[in-house]
């Protein structure tokens, strides 16, 4: 007759073993260039709107020189995403479809990628009334008031024989 050894149950005082887990990167194997369901779009305004919601684009994060401490030590510095603000006072957020097309405007900037939805999502949390995509980019363009409202919304313009419409999210 043979008996198995009993199974070791961990004591309170060892270490149990944990499953690693990362989460997995939103973009992987990303390589910076202009999402391939955006690049054929860029120059066609409408056609841009279309998949901007669900591409890929960058936005650029800077540094900005905080207050300098009441010790007397160095000043600090915070991160934060660029906004532009219009000769109307209106402001735009900066996003970018490419890493090159960010480092060509400042390449101290971090891109970081956001699907074009939550780049919507944010420039309307953050007050701005537009995204401005790719600045200083032959193709840049201004997404701006309703429509800026329907990328953050998840809507989906899509074209008719009349022209184009957005199509609710859901819908």
């Amino acid at each position: 007759m043979t008996s198995e050894p009993p199974q070791h149950e961990p004591s309170q005082h060892e270490p149990r073993q944990h499953e690693r887990s990362l989460a997995e990167p939103a973009f992987p194997g990303d390589d910076g260039s202009v999402d391939p369901a955006l690049a054929p779009a860029l120059g066609d305004p409408a056609g841009v709107l279309a998949v901007l919601g669900e591409a890929r684009v960058f936005v650029p994060i800077v540094a900005v020189l905080g207050e300098r401490a009441t010790d007397g030590s160095d000043k600090s510095a915070d991160m934060a995403a660029v906004l532009m603000t219009g000769a109307d006072g209106r402001q735009a957020l900066l996003a970018f479809t490419s890493v090159a097309a960010l480092e060509a405007w400042n390449p101290q900037a971090r891109p970081v990628p956001v699907h074009g939805q939550a780049a919507a999502q944010s420039a309307l949390a953050e007050s701005a009334s537009a995204i401005v995509l790719d600045l200083g980019q032959p193709h840049w363009q201004v997404v701006e008031t309703d429509d800026l409202g329907h990328l953050a919304a998840g809507d989906t313009l899509a074209r008719t024989s009349s022209g184009t419409a957005w199509v609710r999210a859901g819908s």
